[in-house]
């Protein structure tokens, strides 16, 4: 094969891997800018604010250290969402009968219909799991954002970086005889004995 029609067709290739890596980058940024956005618009609605700097609900060494740096600031991000989940409502959770693990306080309300306090109870454990897992998959799409976000990054990085190796590949087509040959088998010579 002549080496002009190899280069050639390799920057072709080349073309087609560039074009690729960025339908990859833009659907990546879309990607990033729906899954972010829509965790943000989610979170503010919800008006969740963290308790202000110094208050006693930030007092708790299973709190403060992870909420003092979101002291007084409305929930809108997926890392405040965790924090408020795994270090707020966990920990408020965690203080109530049974740890606040709604199938055993569910069940021992079963166990005990009349019991009008542990009814109230449920209730209460089941709407603290209820917000913690709604916060917590809000922090798990803010991560997938943050995946799409560094793949488009990876995506136009490796698009420019072909596109400098297909043009070089075309300037070299250029520059090479036309008769070069690559990839030619030459047949060994025997020697006449």
């Amino acid at each position: 094969m002549r080496r002009k029609t190899f280069d050639i067709l390799a920057s072709l290739g080349g073309i087609l891997v560039v074009v690729a890596l960025l339908i990859a980058g833009v659907l990546a940024t879309w990607g990033y800018s729906f899954a972010s956005n829509n965790v943000h618009d989610q979170l503010s609605q919800q008006q969740i604010t963290f308790p202000a700097k110094g208050s006693q609900a930030l007092a708790s060494p299973e709190i403060g250290p992870y909420l003092n740096q979101y002291a007084g600031q409305q929930l809108t991000t997926g890392p405040q969402a965790k924090a408020y989940a795994d270090h707020f409502i966990a920990v408020h959770l965690s203080e109530m009968p049974y740890g606040g693990v709604y199938s055993k306080v569910s069940a021992a309300a079963q166990a005990d219909p009349t019991n009008t306090t542990l009814q109230g109870e449920v209730q209460t454990v089941f709407r603290g799991t209820t917000l913690r897992g709604l916060l917590l998959e809000a922090y798990a799409f803010s991560v997938f954002a943050a995946i799409a976000f560094w793949a488009a990054i990876a995506s136009f990085t490796l698009a420019f970086l072909m596109a400098i190796l297909v043009g070089f590949g075309f300037w070299h087509s250029r520059r090479v005889a036309p008769d070069a040959e690559i990839l030619v088998h030459e047949v060994p010579q025997t020697s006449a004995a």
